[in-house]
Formats: structure tokens, C-alpha cells, sequence
């Protein structure tokens, strides 16, 4: 069973949004950070975004900055990831993982959990 059941993504023109979900699966232990990587053709992963303990603090890559928001619903127990303007270079699967701390969330560190990746690709 995957420990990130994730939903959301597909497909979108420049400019346009999508959103992103994760949630842990029942059996998952809730860590204290979340956080969004994606991995483009030929490209190494790259952390997205992340959130620590409740939305207390939030971090995002400087190509995502003021584009995505990650956000938390306690009531779900799930973590969001809204993605506007979105443009080509977007494009990739994209995973959320649990950590237990910023740093392991911002670099892929030690990650506890992953999700089963979702497709976001871009169209111009």
C-alpha cells in the first residue's frame, strides 16, 4: 500500500491551474513536514515546496515562489499544493513525502514516506 495516497495534476495550457493533494494512507503515521518534489524527462528531482507542523512554516523553491501555494487542511488530514501560472517547464511527475524535519523536507533527505507520483504536464 502506498504511505502518500496523492490526487490531482493532469493536464493544463500555460498560464492555467491545478491542484495537488496528499494524504496519508491508514496506516500512515503523520510526519511533521510535507513536502512537494517533482522530477521533469531527464532531470534530476527537484524539491518544490514544503510545510512544516500545521502550516507554522512553509518554504518553496525560488522558480515556484508567489506561482504555488502549499497549504494544509487539518480537518482531512491532507496537504495541498495549488498551482497557478503554470508554464512548460512545470511539466514532470510530481510526489509528496514525509519527513520529520524542514531540512529533510527541502532536501529530500532521509524522507520517511513517499507518494505514488502524479503526472502534471504543460502545454504552450
Amino acid at each position: 500500500q502506498v504511505p502518500l495516497v496523492q490526487s490531482g495534476g493532469g493536464s493544463v495550457q500555460a498560464g492555467g491551474s491545478l491542484r495537488l493533494s496528499c494524504a496519508p494512507s491508514r496506516y500512515t503515521y503523520t510526519t511533521l513536514c510535507t513536502g512537494w518534489f517533482r522530477q521533469a524527462p531527464g532531470k534530476e528531482r527537484e524539491a518544490v515546496a514544503a510545510l512544516y507542523t500545521g502550516g507554522a512554516s512553509t518554504w518553496y523553491a525560488d522558480f515556484v515562489k508567489g506561482r504555488f501555494t502549499i497549504s494544509q487542511d487539518h480537518a482531512k488530514n491532507m496537504v495541498h499544493l495549488q498551482m497557478n501560472s503554470l508554464q512548460p517547464d512545470d511539466t514532470g511527475v510530481y510526489y509528496c513525502a514525509g519527513a520529520e524535519t524542514m531540512w529533510q523536507c527541502q532536501h529530500g533527505v532521509d524522507i520517511k514516506y513517499w507518494g505514488q507520483g502524479t503526472q502534471v504536464t504543460v502545454s504552450s
